[in-house]
């Protein structure tokens, strides 16, 4: 029988580039929706000013648009719960904070950022687990209000028990128990008047009428959080499914190093939108004819939540590719070459790329060698390709690491941004502009000559850049976890360049 009134969602961070497992747990909200004859909404949570970009966001709904998900409710096509930027949503979380304060279920805590750090390394040398200790905690209403207005700053915290145990129900995994005194004493409203995720969804999934949460298994420690809120409020919880979580080949716990982890790669890849939707609907579950092929209606019309298996599905790029090529030769020539051509196609990008080969050819054919590697996946590179005059390989792995990391936090992907750290990056190395570039011109264009490559770096996006340096690395031979944490710290040393002249 169908669930009355279901309603799911998906609330992505647009904090970064849009992660297939964004995608996978969307699937399956929609997917159960649907097949429930509900609805399934997209609400932004973007409440991390810092981090948070429009840029992010445009990159989250586009690519979850062309990967076939459809909401009924969002930012971009608004709804009877608007608004559903979180960052819209401010006075409503205060105002459910301040209820929590005055009925004595939260308190305000004025520890400095200084006091916390020395309470963690308290803890640490004492080997107890990291968590609040409570120091404000039995603070008085009136000594509290008095400090406040005093403009002391502060954070508003939940109260949660000391003793006991909080129980709750998963629809795969039955009934879930977790000791109160692991659990932390949350921040519900941070400093600068913005919530934390635990006060803003559970606000939000109440007032919008959430009725399902389908998230990934990682949150299940913060469930007991999330119950006391409902109870704090007097609200029903919604019904919790915790799917298990993307794992790469190895069963590590999918990640950009080892695998492209960005929607927009497999699609600038060459990946089929059905195909990707199929392959990951097949992770960690299966339809009732086994079928390994099946198109998103199929999903929808035979879905059973209880056949998700919870085993770590594993992410194979290989089996992705395979499943691609199955879906390509289903096509008949027609459709095909008007696949290529859809996919080829992109106005903006194209212009870029006649600009940059313009004063490089004499004939239209002898753009097919200048311009190939815009449409390339990753280029065929060999570590003998990277042979530098002054640089020896554990200096290029150096730098295309740490250059990796500076491009993949830049706020807005644009190629003054692009410039201004790279640059940087060659000052701070103390190598020469120009001999700085010849690895990134073999990481991105397989050769070192090549259209300018700080440019071809904006035209093929912050996606398939990252891909292709962090494949140069892995060419290069890699880094062992030591050097990357030694590079880490180098790497947080390091001054903002975009603020640089």
């Amino acid at each position: 029988m169908p669930f009355p009134k279901v309603r799911t969602r998906i609330a992505p961070s647009p904090t970064g580039f849009p992660h297939v497992g964004t995608a996978y747990i969307a699937l399956f909200n929609m997917v159960f929706a649907k097949s429930q004859g509900g609805e399934f909404i997209l609400r932004i949570e973007d409440t991390d000013q810092v981090r948070s970009t429009a840029q992010s966001e445009q990159m989250i709904l586009d690519a979850l648009k062309w990967a076939g998900l459809e909401w009924s409710e969002g930012p971009d096509v608004g709804g009877q719960f608007a608004p559903y930027r979180q960052s819209e949503r401010r006075e409503i979380y205060q105002k459910y904070a301040n209820e929590l304060l005055d009925k004595g279920h939260a308190f305000r805590c004025f520890c400095t950022p200084d006091e916390l750090d020395q309470m963690r390394k308290e803890q640490e040398a004492q080997g107890l687990a990291v968590k609040y200790d409570g120091r404000y905690a039995n603070l008085s209403r009136e000594e509290s209000d008095q400090l406040a207005k005093s403009g002391k700053p502060f954070v508003i915290r939940m109260r949660v028990p000391q003793t006991g145990v909080c129980t709750f129900n998963d629809m795969l995994r039955g009934e879930i128990s977790i000791p109160w005194e692991s659990v932390d004493m949350q921040v519900l409203l941070k400093t600068d008047g913005l919530p934390t995720y635990h006060l803003a969804n559970v606000v939000d999934d109440h007032l919008m009428q959430i009725s399902h949460i389908i998230r990934g298994e990682e949150w299940i420690n913060s469930a007991p959080k999330h119950k006391l809120l409902y109870e704090y409020f007097g609200w029903e919880m919604p019904a919790l499914c915790h799917m298990p979580l993307l794992r790469n080949p190895d069963k590590s716990k999918l990640s950009k190093r080892k695998n492209p982890t960005s929607i927009t790669y497999y699609r600038d890849a060459g990946v089929l939108p059905q195909a990707l939707l199929n392959y990951l609907g097949r992770m960690g579950y299966s339809l009732p004819s086994e079928q390994e092929i099946f198109s998103l209606n199929e999903m929808i019309e035979t879905f059973d939540i209880q056949r998700i298996s919870l085993g770590g599905p594993i992410f194979d790029i290989e089996k992705l590719y395979w499943l691609n090529g199955e879906y390509i030769r289903k096509m008949s020539a027609d459709e095909l070459k008007n696949t290529i051509l859809a996919w080829a196609f992109d106005n903006d990008k194209l212009t870029n790329i006649a600009k940059a080969i313009q004063p490089r050819i004499n004939t239209l054919t002898d753009a097919v060698n200048w311009a190939g590697f815009y449409f390339q996946n990753l280029p065929n590179i060999t570590a003998d390709d990277f042979a530098h005059k002054s640089l020896d390989n554990e200096k290029l792995l150096e730098i295309l690491q740490i250059a990796t990391w500076q491009l993949e936090s830049l706020p807005v992907w644009s190629e003054e941004n692009i410039y201004k750290t790279l640059k940087g990056l060659s000052a701070h190395f103390e190598v020469k502009l120009k001999d700085f570039m010849q690895p990134f011109f073999i990481a991105i264009a397989g050769s070192s000559s090549s259209t300018p490559v700080m440019n071809s770096m904006y035209v093929i996006g912050a996606d398939m850049t990252l891909a292709r340096l962090r494949h140069a690395i892995e060419v290069l031979g890699g880094l062992g976890k030591k050097k990357l944490k030694k590079l880490e710290e180098v790497n947080k040393s390091l001054p903002n360049f975009l603020n640089q002249e």
